[in-house]
């Protein structure tokens, strides 16, 4: 497994909405991107977060816009004129992750469009398992397009890797945060869909994803080499897959004092 790479040529527009502070950005294959900075807050582990999220989503079958890594120059900065902006991009010269941009796709609307059992279900697994709070009513990181749902945004998830604080026990417990789901009410066959989403996210799956993450992404004072990062990315994840019953059942729990 690969993703391709793309050299940022352009910087189109700033997109003032979450911590990462996200841009249309246009590449030399001449497609628009969403642009994902390292240099912002988060750093690399929201890219992170975003790289395995994404990819875990696509396995499951969901829409999920196409990602790239996005190699950006260290000269690329020097002629913006914002100083925010220009912070942003020199603290961000290498590899940051980018999204295809969807133009023309407008953020899904729970009042407007409900989503079957089967959909909302393993959307509300999907997050779930990756420990993603950041699907809600206030904010549902999805998007219609062509009258298709597409999954997005899921920088918010593992995040247990900003402190790594008892990270192997993590990996075996619930998601208290589910409640809060944009889409709880309506996943009613949580249990029904589990044996087959574990099914599908293999352990030589993990390893691929895992194995995709940029060296210079994986830095920190927890572990000494990168391929230590990979090692605990991929336990946590093959381990929380295999307690995946625990996860179910506290959205299941969580569904139940909604209705």
């Amino acid at each position: 497994m690969n993703l391709r790479t793309v050299k940022v040529t352009r910087y189109v527009t700033p997109l003032r909405e979450g911590g990462s502070l996200p841009a249309i950005a246009e590449a030399d294959d001449r497609k628009l991107y969403v642009l994902k900075f390292k240099g912002a807050g988060q750093g690399p582990n929201a890219l992170i977060a975003e790289l395995l999220g994404g990819e875990i989503a696509r396995q499951l079958g969901f829409n999920v816009p196409e990602l790239v890594f996005a190699n950006l120059d260290e000269a690329f900065g020097r002629t913006e004129p914002d100083e925010e902006i220009q912070d942003l991009l020199k603290f961000s010269t290498g590899l940051n992750l980018a999204l295809t941009y969807l133009s023309g796709s407008i953020t899904y609307d729970p009042a407007v469009k409900t989503l079957d059992p089967e959909m909302a279900s393993k959307i509300v697994w999907l997050d779930a398992l990756l420990m993603n709070m950041d699907r809600t009513v206030r904010n549902t990181n999805m998007l219609m397009w062509h009258k298709d749902l597409w999954l997005i945004d899921h920088g918010a998830a593992l995040y247990f890797h900003h402190s790594w604080s008892n990270w192997e026990e993590q990996a075996k417990s619930p998601f208290l945060l589910i409640k809060d789901h944009v889409l709880l009410k309506q996943a009613s066959e949580i249990s029904k869909w589990n044996a087959q989403l574990v099914s599908l996210l293999s352990d030589q799956f993990i390893d691929e994803i895992v194995n995709l993450i940029p060296n210079e992404w994986l830095t920190g004072e927890h572990f000494t080499k990168p391929q230590d990062y990979r090692n605990a990315y991929s336990l946590f994840l093959k381990t929380r897959i295999k307690n995946s019953l625990t996860f179910v059942k506290t959205a299941e729990d969580a569904r139940a004092s909604l209705i």
